[in-house]
C-alpha cells in the first residue's frame, strides 16, 4: 500500500508578505530558486529540514507555512 503525501503550503503568500523574491529565499535557506518555485506550485514537498529553514527565514511557524494532506 503506497502513501502519497503532499504538503499544502502558503509559501508564495508568506514570501511576498516579506517582500522576498524566490531567489532571495533560496539563498537564505540553501536551495535553488527552482526548488522554491516547485514548492510554491505544490509540485515538490520539501524535506523536514528545508521546511524548518523556510519557516525560520520567513519568521513563521512551520504549521502556518505547511499543512498535511493525504
Amino acid at each position: 500500500m503506497g502513501w502519497i503525501v503532499m504538503l499544502k503550503n502558503e509559501l508564495k503568500v508568506l514570501r511576498t508578505k516579506c517582500d522576498m523574491t524566490q531567489e532571495e529565499l533560496a539563498e537564505r535557506v540553501g536551495c535553488t530558486r527552482q526548488t522554491i518555485h516547485s514548492i510554491e506550485k505544490n509540485r515538490y514537498s520539501p524535506s523536514l529540514v528545508l521546511a524548518f529553514r523556510i519557516a525560520a527565514a520567513l519568521d513563521v511557524s512551520i504549521t502556518d507555512l505547511f499543512q498535511y494532506e493525504e
